[in-house]
């Protein structure tokens, strides 16, 4: 094959590149860009999100599934033999019906997923991995399509399109766009909160852990009676998925309770910890309680994302947990 040969058959192969996957996957990949690189809160950054939440995802898998255009009733009395080689395809409307359910049953799995691995419910991982999906989708639909013969192969010509909608004004078309309606109005809010209030918001997990003689740590297992002036080990683990770095105060406080209510609150440490977005830190204590003799007291860990305003309690904490701890009496002088 010449150069000449061989350079015309590739512009040829672009040529006939379905124009409406090329859309959908640049439009994906700006939609990315604008999630990711918008300020939080902005009218823009919402408007980049829904596409890239409620139908590009979707909109590629089905022309993945679904390369050829419908058939028209003639072609649906064909030979077996084409039935097989011609795959079935689906109207416009049925089209765009089922980009919205698949996205929508898309974008939970991506957060699941997303979910326990190291990269966590953050708006860069949710949306780069949206927009993969979507491209990586498209170029899949569109060499199926490429594979279909050009006279049954599906394409977006809207004039030709509204023109078919005007005439098959059905039943079941109606009840497809209502439907499709339907769903998204439902679930959209719902979807929106997997990107936006996590990319506004998102949040803090405190945990606390005893070690259990080996180097390895437990939770639920901290010492629960000491001596006098011996100290409770602990370690504190912070995970950061604010979508900023941040730096926390920990406050760890001893409290005396009557009747399930705090009547003393004695500060035992207080320490800043610097976590970066999408990591955890590890903080090591020697808790020293400073209760009397055989007085049981809780140990509360309060986590804020600033300096606490006043007395630091619970209410005012981003996170917290507690333990509670006896301290012991002292053990009695044997007389010689």
């Amino acid at each position: 094959m010449s150069l000449r040969t061989d350079t015309q058959t590739r512009l040829g192969t672009v040529r006939q590149y379905p124009s409406d996957l090329a859309t959908v996957s640049v439009l994906a990949v700006v939609a990315y860009l604008v999630v990711t690189g918008v300020a939080e809160g902005s009218a823009l950054r919402l408007l980049a999100t829904l596409p890239l939440v409620l139908f590009l995802p979707g909109y590629a898998l089905v022309a993945t599934l679904f390369p050829a255009r419908e058939r028209t009733a003639q072609e649906t009395t064909a030979t077996a033999l084409d039935v097989e080689t011609y795959p079935r395809g689906i109207d416009l409307t049925e089209r765009l019906g089922l980009a919205f359910a698949l996205s929508i049953g898309i974008a939970p799995v991506v957060a699941l997923v997303l979910a326990v691995t190291d990269w966590g419910l953050a708006t860069d991982p949710i949306a780069a991995t949206l927009a993969v999906l979507t491209v990586g989708f498209a170029q899949f639909g569109a060499v199926r399509r490429l594979r279909v013969p050009k006279a049954k192969r599906f394409s977006v010509t809207p004039l030709a399109a509204l023109s078919r909608f005007r005439r098959d004004n059905t039943a079941g078309t109606v009840t497809s766009a209502i439907l499709a309606v339907a769903i998204v109005a439902a679930v959209g809010a719902l979807l929106i909160g997997l990107i936006a209030p996590l990319s506004a918001g998102g949040f803090t997990q405190l945990a606390l852990y005893s070690d259990d003689g080996g180097g390895e740590l437990v939770a639920g297992e901290l010492e629960d009676e000491v001596d006098p002036g011996e100290p409770v080990p602990a370690t504190i683990e912070i995970e950061n998925q604010e979508g900023e770095d941040v730096t926390y105060t920990v406050v760890v406080q001893q409290q005396v309770l009557e009747n399930g209510v705090v009547t003393e609150r004695a500060a035992l440490e207080t320490r800043t910890v610097s976590v970066a977005d999408g990591e955890q830190a590890l903080e090591e204590f020697d808790v020293v309680p400073a209760a009397e003799p055989d007085e049981t007291v809780r140990i509360a860990v309060l986590l804020y994302d600033e300096e606490p305003a006043g007395e630091p309690t619970a209410e005012d904490a981003i996170a917290d947990t507690n333990f509670w701890v006896t301290v012991t009496e002292p053990a009695a002088e044997e007389d010689d």
